[in-house]
Formats: C-alpha cells, sequence, structure tokens
C-alpha cells in the first residue's frame, strides 16, 4: 500500500487530496489494512482542518472505523491477558503493559485529531459535533478501562456529557432526533461508561432506559434510511437493561464493537 508521504507524486493526489486519500482510506478497508487506513485518515483530518472544511458522513464513519478496528484489536486482547492465571503471572503482566503501551498510543493520537482538528473546525455540523464528542468519550473510556490514576474516567463522562447536551439541545436550539443512531449510540455508550467504568448501575439504567423509551416514542418517524441502524442500537440499549436489572455478572459491549 502506498504510503502517505508518496502520495505527492501521484497526479490524481494532486487533482484531488481529498478524493485519493478517501480512496485510499476505502481500498485499506477492503484489505483489512487498518494502521493503513488510520494513516489515511489521519491525513484526511489535516487536510480538511488545513482546509476549515468538515467531514463529510463517508469520511466520518471511515474515520471511526479505521481506528475502531486498530483499538479493537488491542483491547480484545487485553482484556483476553487480564483473565489469565497461573505460575507465569509476571510474564502476563509484563505482556499486558505491552498492549496498554499500544492501547494508550492509538488512543491519545485518536484525541488528538478529535480534541486539536476535529472539534475546533468552525463549519462542522451539530450531527459531526456530537459525533466527535462521543468519540472523545469513547477513548477516554478505552483509557479508563486498563488506567485508573489519570481522571480518565472523568474526562470520558465530562465528554459524553457535552455530547448529550447538543445532542439534547434546547429550545432555542433544537438537537438531534431521540431516534437519531449518533444520539442512540451516544445514549448506549454513555450508559455503558456509567456501568463499567464509573461503576453507577442505577445512572447507566436510567440513562439507557430514558433513550428507549424516547426513541420508541418517536418511532412511527423514524426515516427508512436509518431504521436499520436505529432499531439495532434500542434493542442493544433494551438487551443492555435487562442484564444490568438482573442478578447476572456480564460484560457488556458498546456501539462501536456492535
Amino acid at each position: 500500500m502506498t504510503d502517505v508521504k508518496d502520495l505527492s507524486k501521484f497526479r490524481s493526489y494532486q487533482e484531488s487530496p481529498r478524493g485519493a486519500l478517501v480512496f485510499l482510506a476505502s481500498t485499506a478497508e477492503k484489505a483489512e489494512r487498518y494502521d493503513d487506513m488510520c494513516k489515511y485518515m489521519s491525513a484526511l483530518v489535516s487536510y480538511t482542518s488545513t482546509e476549515k472544511a468538515d467531514l463529510t458522513v463517508e469520511e466520518r464513519n471511515l474515520f471511526s472505523v479505521a481506528f475502531k478496528n486498530v483499538i479493537g484489536a488491542r483491547r480484545a486482547s487485553w482484556r483476553t491477558l487480564n483473565v489469565e492465571d497461573g505460575k507465569f503471572d509476571d510474564l502476563i503482566a509484563d505482556y499486558k503493559k505491552k498492549i496498554e503501551l499500544e492501547l494508550s498510543g492509538i488512543c491519545k493520537d485518536v484525541l488528538s485529531l478529535l480534541e486539536d482538528k476535529l472539534v475546533k473546525n468552525p463549519s462542522l455540523s451539530k450531527e459531526s459535533n456530537v459525533f466527535y464528542l462521543k468519540m472523545i468519550g469513547d477513548y477516554y473510556r478505552y483509557l479508563a478501562e486498563f488506567n485508573n490514576t489519570e481522571g480518565y474516567d472523568k474526562k470520558s463522562a465530562e465528554f459524553y456529557g457535552k455530547a448529550m447536551g447538543v445532542a439534547e439541545g434546547t429550545k432555542e436550539s433544537p438537537g438531534l432526533d431521540p431516534t437519531d443512531p449518533i444520539r442512540l449510540g451516544l445514549a448506549l455508550n454513555y450508559s455503558v461508561c456509567y456501568y463499567e467504568i464509573l461503576k453507577d448501575k442505577k445512572k447507566a439504567c436510567e440513562l439507557a432506559k430514558s433513550a428507549f423509551d424516547q426513541a420508541i416514542s418517536k418511532l412511527d418517524q423514524l426515516s427508512e434510511e436509518s431504521y436499520k441502524d436505529s432499531t439495532l442500537i434500542m434493542q442493544l440499549l433494551r438487551d443492555n437493561l435487562t442484564l444490568w436489572t438482573s442478578d447476572q455478572s456480564v460484560t457488556v459491549e458498546d456501539a462501536e464493537e456492535e
């Protein structure tokens, strides 16, 4: 796969750098080359930031997918090692530290792009603003999963709260519809943060139930375009509520991993 640094020699890149980077990111996704995909999307974010242009819906989703796959593989590895037990505990602990360093590096790279470039874009749409603030909450949550000494748990809740404030809106500035997949995904991940990171089961259930009930009341207004995504997340909210209100010890999954 062509490296980002070598792209300037190609006419297609010179004529349409943004289009070339989207094409390469999409191609890397098809080839399951997610590290390459992250490089191309990072370059695209830098380019659009210079141009003071927001990402399109397609670009936004490519950005999320790229880093979701890279971070997801490490999170799965860390979880596997976290339940290992036996006489080689010292070796496992050392191996975990290696993965935690990788997790930390990836999270901080994404957070830098989000906080320093994407959320500061003057042409940001309301949907994009919620999307990016939610992602910031997600990646601080991933950091908090293995590091509870740096205040990442509070940072995660802070940015989820900011995203929810924009998503819900005010009378003067309406937010996103209760059935909007971005708003529902935010509610799902925010409730997971309360349940798994902040250990506040009551608040987690309140958030999930409120989001589900509001979406159900507006279900007849759901557009055909977002029906599948919205109803899937609503099902996840309901599944989590069922598990959280039972006596079972459970591990929940968030919107990205679904």
